[in-house]
């Protein structure tokens, strides 16, 4: 025993290590995706395979040899959008890309959200971080506009032609509006959430981009980032929520400066 241990290498244990990081962060992506199950497919099939191969079974061995000769084409092809994410991720810079996203940037879009879910009226606005949204940007109309309440609340007003798409946001700028967004495939998004809200999660699934939803039926606002939807049930914790994000030096000081102007 003490012999097997003293074989043991410090590259060895540093080799350990990396693969389980590699396969934690692999479950951490496809976790409450469809992959889920498409990974417990595999290994039906893997086990399938080895229990032909005790039993003998020569023809199943060789049905699914043919099979397996192909795998890697076969997970290109199935894990496709979650390849996608994982590479973004990677490719991720290790410091933080400022968003230019001031505090008034900030205020402007909660008071819009607050504004269009009073009166009923559906929004899809995306905060651009670090992973570029120009594929999605290409599929709306240009507009290169300065940030403010009332442009925001006019895009989405049913009359505007553009209110059916999403905004794009970046270093304080309407880039464009009325953008085309992709739609989650997540098998475990709750029925009563409609297009809008598919396209949000679809989105930062596939991004790190910030989202923010406002139901026309039920005058929610909802935050959207990583594939997770967050209920924002007051003004305060859209605020904050966005601050911690955006503003992360100076949340405790704007936080304060926030509940001063509230009294």
């Amino acid at each position: 025993m003490l012999e097997s241990l003293n074989i043991i290498r410090w590259q060895d244990i540093l080799d350990i290590l990396i693969v389980a990081f590699i396969i934690y962060q692999l479950m951490a992506i496809i976790r409450g995706t469809r992959s889920v199950q498409m990974v417990l497919g595999l290994i039906v099939v893997g086990l399938v395979y080895f229990m032909a191969s005790i039993l003998d079974l020569v023809t199943v061995q060789w049905l699914f040899r043919t099979f397996l000769s192909s795998l890697l084409l076969i997970i290109i092809i199935v894990f496709q959008h979650d390849i996608r994410r994982a590479l973004t991720q990677v490719g991720k810079s290790p410091f933080q890309r400022s968003t230019g996203m001031a505090e008034k940037d900030l205020d402007e879009i909660i008071r819009a959200v607050f504004y269009l879910a009073k009166r009923r009226i559906g929004a899809l606005i995306v905060i651009e971080r670090e992973t570029g949204l120009r594929e999605f940007i290409e599929s709306g109309f240009k507009l290169d506009a300065n940030l403010s309440k009332e442009l925001l609340i006019s895009i989405f007003m049913p009359v505007s032609p553009l209110h059916d798409g999403g905004v794009i946001i970046y270093k304080g700028r309407i880039q464009t509006a009325g953008c085309i967004m992709p739609l989650s495939e997540n098998p475990y998004i709750s029925k009563r959430f409609g297009t809008r809200h598919r396209a949000a999660i679809g989105l930062s699934e596939e991004t790190d981009a910030v989202v923010i939803v406002v139901s026309e039926e039920t005058q929610e606002i909802s935050l959207v980032q990583h594939g997770a939807l967050t209920a924002m049930h007051d003004e305060l914790t859209l605020t904050n929520t966005l601050r911690t994000i955006f503003l992360p030096k100076n949340s405790s000081g704007t936080r304060w400066k926030h509940w001063v102007g509230k009294s």
